[in-house]
């Protein structure tokens, strides 16, 4: 059974914790594209892809993305062999455009180092351009057997539970990390961090959780108390600064739009964008936009309204002025493209907006 409608029942309980969930798991397992059947060999290349994906995004929205990136760069050589333009392109509405980056440089590093085949330690694995501590220590449990504890958010959220820890994230982490390693069985490891997974994900969630499904109910430090929603403890949120920057929207005699492309590090790295100064959080008054470099002189205006978006650690707010020129030569990392291309280059969602914002402005 998959974890769609109603969990199966429990059955009678063992005495061991590992071996009561991998019971759950084999009834209740999630049917994932990426995850291999029963007795079948995980693949090391769908269990890295799917776990960069997944990184600070929903199943849901992975699920379709996984399967058309599969369908174009099926196995590792033809990934490492792609052009980082079209991988970022296809990342496109997966957000943190750096996991995009080191996905095409871990490629290329495993193809040309290791003969398309990945190092099966988590040491080993850890070395390799994108891949944390979590990500080395899921892939070698997954698609290696190793006897490793993963510990993503889904975990985090059971165990914080099960042991009752008060410690707030993420200083509560290493309470975490050490108790998911003591229960790690050398029996089926990888079957035992994707029950993990699913149990905080299907039964273990983040409120009302199903704990009459739970196979740990009855060791559970919190079950009962009416304080399920209060684990894991966070620390209290800090509100967000705002930063404020103009972009330039250059318009050719050919109704062309000048794009540059962004610097590799940093944020959005490698994306394409309109022309910005920097984002800062002094906003600077209209009369003095000017004197910020746009990237051409002209006759620029200014368009009302703003682009508003919020990043991980801050909002940002962006005026947009607009100018025609005639015959361009591009800049350096500037291309001119026709508005109705966008959608071949790797626009950051943040850059969509300043378009449909002109689009609205006419």
């Amino acid at each position: 059974m998959t974890g769609q409608g109603k969990v199966a029942s429990l059955p009678k309980k063992s005495n061991s914790p590992a071996t009561d969930l991998l019971s759950w798991y084999d009834r209740n397992r999630r049917d994932l594209p990426w995850r291999s059947r029963p007795g079948e060999a995980p693949d090391p290349y769908h269990v890295w892809l799917s776990e960069i994906m997944l990184q600070q995004t929903t199943v849901a929205t992975v699920m379709p993305r996984y399967q058309a990136f599969l369908e174009r760069w099926p196995t590792m050589a033809t990934l490492a062999a792609a052009l980082l333009d079209d991988v970022l392109h296809e990342w496109q509405g997966l957000g943190y455009y750096a996991r995009a980056r080191n996905l095409h440089r871990c490629a290329g590093v495993v193809n040309r180092e290791y003969g398309g085949v990945f190092p099966d330690t988590e040491s080993g694995l850890h070395a390799l351009p994108g891949i944390g501590e979590y990500t080395a220590a899921a892939i070698a449990a997954i698609a290696f057997g190793k006897v490793t504890a993963p510990v993503d958010g889904n975990i985090i959220r059971v165990i914080s539970r099960l042991e009752k820890i008060e410690t707030p994230m993420p200083a509560g982490k290493k309470q975490i990390e050490a108790a998911v390693e003591a229960m790690v069985p050398a029996y089926r490891p990888g079957d035992f961090a994707q029950a993990m997974m699913d149990l905080g994900a299907m039964v273990c969630t983040p409120r009302n959780p199903k704990c009459n499904e739970c196979p740990w109910a009855e060791g559970c430090r919190v079950h009962g108390s009416g304080e399920e929603d209060r684990f894991p403890v966070k620390k209290p949120k800090q509100s967000k600064p705002t930063r404020h920057g103009t972009v330039f929207w250059l318009v050719d005699g050919d109704g062309r739009v000048l794009l540059r492309r962004r610097p590799e590090s940093g944020l959005l790295g490698g994306m394409m964008e309109f022309p910005s100064t920097e984002w800062e959080e002094k906003q600077t008054p209209n009369g003095e936009v000017l004197q910020q470099a746009p990237p051409y002189a002209g006759k620029w205006q200014a368009l009302e309204g703003e682009v508003k978006h919020t990043f991980t650690h801050f909002h940002l707010r962006l005026t947009v002025w607009k100018a025609r020129v005639g015959t361009c030569a591009s800049l350096p990392n500037g291309y001119w493209v026709f508005p109705n291309d966008f959608g071949n280059h790797a626009l950051p969602t943040v850059m969509k907006k300043v378009a449909g914002h002109l689009d609205k402005a006419g």
